[in-house]
């Protein structure tokens, strides 16, 4: 069997940016969690608030460097893989990944190692500001990558000349037409991906009778959090469609898996995408209800696949579920958050055992979305990687032969299985061991060196005893 080089190199790009995107979308959040913590510790001087900063900024700090050691296996793969893409963009996307390594990450970096092994060694007004500084350095580096993507999408503020992107305005570059939206879109899936993962732990402390007021503390503010993001990232998606619409209309079609152009599509519930026939099998749909969201008109016309040559159609069917469970899953949390912001308000959130334990099944969910999302953003691009200037086929390394990508492939594989397995043993330690009892110390006895040695336990520290086993939960 012949060993195609195209479907290995994207399969494996798709392995690494799939692994990598979970760690980014978690860390936005809950760097700004984290400084939110950090200003109610300082204004209040309530320990409670302190003893949750400590905490989360382990797990930041586990997550942080398992994102780094995903994320730098990207920059080598456009080399070896798509040199002809990155040749053909450099242009453009070489100062752009320069300024999120110089802008955002030494940033993050440099104020993280103040603020994970600062504590009590600098004054608090410092500490402080590395949480902020953290934090901003987050949503900087989410700032320049979404600009990249984004133009990818929807290239705008340049001209192809002699097989080279040149950058004729870099305002409408970096701010292209789906920018605003994505950035916005992202940044709100962050928080809720933040803020599930607060709320499911906070609630499996709470079930099993670990710091519980401090983990109630922690689980109210965020019940209101995602009592207000959730529904608000519904509309911000549903804008995001729209501009997609605009820009990408057979991403949409794929999505809807309208194979017709026609008035009045439903939106289907259910279907079976047949791409070698162009039609569904067992619709189970909602007349109209798709044009209605997409053109605000119930008999409204959207552009279906048929308008679009087949070599320029993507693949519809990873497109259509992905879509169906980014939605499930964003309907779930928005029923999560306000079922919460009820219990709250009548008084009744420890008492509702039934809620805490679905929070804690709740903690994947947000994740589950996110990679959703991602697939719908980068299959329904097909077969293009920069839509409309060049497809995936012309981005490809000549050289490359599919036995090289299929080595490579079972590598980034192995290495990431063993990334994986460690960062999840040092997460694993840091919840088991749960909520410290006792504040921070200015001494160095006990005092983590580097970020995954905070999972070890402290010297001097009493026993966790009641801390949970979050895998036994």
């Amino acid at each position: 069997m012949e060993l195609d080089p195209l479907f290995l190199s994207r399969l494996q790009f798709a392995f690494v940016v799939s692994f990598h995107a979970i760690f980014p979308v978690f860390t936005i959040g809950l760097a700004s969690y984290i400084a939110v913590l950090e200003t109610l510790a300082w204004r209040t001087q309530n320990p409670h608030w302190v003893k949750l900063s400590a905490f989360w900024t382990k797990i930041f700090a586990v997550v942080f460097g398992m994102g780094v050691v995903s994320g730098l296996v990207m920059a080598f793969q456009f080399g070896t893989n798509w040199s002809n893409f990155s040749y053909t963009a450099s242009n453009f996307l070489g100062p752009i990944l320069a300024y999120e390594v110089v802008t955002a990450f030494f940033l993050e970096a440099a104020f993280l190692g103040v603020l994970l092994f600062g504590r009590n060694k600098v004054p608090p007004g410092l500490h402080l500001l590395s949480a902020y500084m953290v934090a901003i350095g987050t949503f900087i580096s989410s700032f320049w990558i979404l600009s990249a993507n984004s133009w990818m999408q929807t290239p705008a503020g340049v001209e192809m000349r002699d097989g080279m992107i040149h950058v004729t305005s870099w305002l409408q570059a970096i701010f292209n037409p789906s920018f605003p939206y994505r950035f916005a879109h992202m940044a709100l899936a962050s928080f809720l991906t933040g803020g599930f993962v607060v709320a499911g732990v906070s609630a499996l402390y709470i079930l099993r009778g670990h710091a519980v007021e401090t983990a109630q503390k922690a689980l109210k503010m965020t019940i209101v959090l995602l009592a207000v993001i959730a529904p608000l990232q519904l509309f911000v998606g549903d804008a995001h469609g729209l501009n997609t619409l605009e820009h990408q209309p057979a991403k949409v079609a794929a999505m809807e898996g309208a194979w017709e152009t026609e008035s009045g599509l439903p939106l289907l519930l259910f279907a079976i995408p047949d791409q070698e026939a162009q039609t569904n099998h067992f619709e189970i749909g909602i007349p109209k209800l798709a044009s209605l969201i997409l053109t605000h008109e119930l008999d409204g016309t959207v552009k279906g696949l048929d308008a679009f040559p087949r070599a320029e159609q993507p693949p519809v069917a990873p497109v259509f579920w992905s879509f169906r469970v980014m939605v499930g899953i964003g309907m779930l949390m928005i029923a999560a958050g306000l079922w919460g912001a009820w219990l709250v308000w009548r008084g009744k959130l420890l008492a509702s055992r039934g809620y805490l334990r679905f929070l804690t099944f709740m903690i994947p969910a947000p994740f589950i979305a996110v990679l959703a999302g991602w697939f719908v953003t980068e299959i329904g691009r097909q077969p293009y990687l920069i839509y409309g200037m060049l497809t995936a086929a012309q981005s490809l390394t000549p050289s490359l032969q599919g036995w090289m990508a299929l080595l490579t492939l079972i590598g980034y594989v192995a290495v990431y299985a063993v990334v994986f397995t460690a960062g999840v043993y040092f997460l694993r330690k840091l919840i088991n061991k749960g909520i410290s009892d006792t504040l921070p110390e200015a001494s160095d006895a006990g005092r983590p060196k580097r970020p995954l040695s905070a999972a070890d336990d402290e010297v001097g520290a009493p026993a966790q005893a009641t801390a949970p086993s979050f895998f036994n939960a």
